[in-house]
């Protein structure tokens, strides 16, 4: 089920979109809105000369007095989705401080789905991934974040149910969206567990399924490594022209996610072997 709101005006819209940047962005956003508008009213007013530069003249005016009430409308609205992201920020802290405080399982039964989600994204930040949030989740299934560490995207998709396990239709589902997106690797997370068959289906693909233990450490910010990072194998020679190899993940086609060496000249050698 999609999280859906109406916007109201387009101020709302820059509000929410520097609201899920850090804080410090928003002020420096701020700045330089102010400082290049402020810039751009304070230089000198043309003068039409000649009858044929009325119309120039009128939309320079026009611009001007845009810009002058966007000197101050622009970084007042970056500010307060400043105010509205460091709020988020410290509410996450302090879901997870709660959350990691009491181990016991009745910590994430008790919370939303919102906050389970939110919960998950911060224990990702303390991993060292960026994280992004990406509105189009609910309940019932969908991509819920967006990872990215070293230029490689990685999507997790969130599951707080008590009373079933996760099945295979999930984890199938997010192997589609990382198939679909280039995803290097996947997540899915939950508070409850996974069944036989979703396990399976997980092995020897890049998707790991964090539940129990492994969410207690992910939340604890523990060492909960991406499929796609995972300690290499030791290097093998390229068969095409005997250089060293390095292990990477398909980033499309049938075989996405899976992982294989490439010739470390690539692109000039497309040697590869399978891990």
């Amino acid at each position: 089920m999609a999280r859906r709101r109406n916007r109201s005006s387009v101020a709302e819209d820059i509000m929410d979109l520097v609201s899920k940047l850090p804080w410090w962005a928003g002020v420096l956003l701020a700045a330089g809105f102010y400082l290049a508008l402020h810039a751009y009213v304070s230089r000198p007013v043309p003068q039409a000369t000649q009858p044929g530069q009325m119309g120039a003249m009128l939309t320079q005016m026009m611009w001007r007095t845009l810009a002058f009430y966007g000197q101050y409308l622009l970084p007042l609205l970056c500010l307060i989705g400043a105010i509205v992201s460091a709020i988020k920020r410290r509410s996450r802290t302090q879901l997870l401080e709660r959350t990691t405080a009491n181990p016991s399982a009745d910590a994430l039964n008790g919370m939303s789905w919102q906050q389970f989600e939110q919960l998950v994204g911060e224990g990702f930040r303390r991993q060292g991934y960026q994280v992004s949030e990406t509105g189009q989740a609910g309940p019932d299934g969908g991509v819920d974040l967006e990872l990215r560490r070293d230029t490689e995207l990685h999507l997790v998709q969130c599951k707080q149910w008590r009373a079933q396990r996760v099945g295979v239709a999930v984890v199938r589902e997010l192997y589609g969206a990382m198939a679909a997106r280039g995803a290097a690797a996947g997540f899915v997370v939950t508070s409850g567990r996974f069944t036989d068959e979703a396990i399976r289906f997980a092995q020897g693909r890049n998707v790991q399924l964090i539940a129990g233990e492994r969410l207690k450490g992910l939340l604890a910010a523990g060492s909960v490594s991406s499929p796609a990072s995972a300690p290499p194998r030791a290097e093998p020679s390229c068969p095409l022209c005997g250089k060293g190899m390095t292990l990477r993940s398909a980033k499309r086609g049938a075989q996405v996610g899976n992982r294989f060496w490439g010739c470390s000249a690539f692109p000039s050698c497309r040697g590869t072997r399978d891990v």
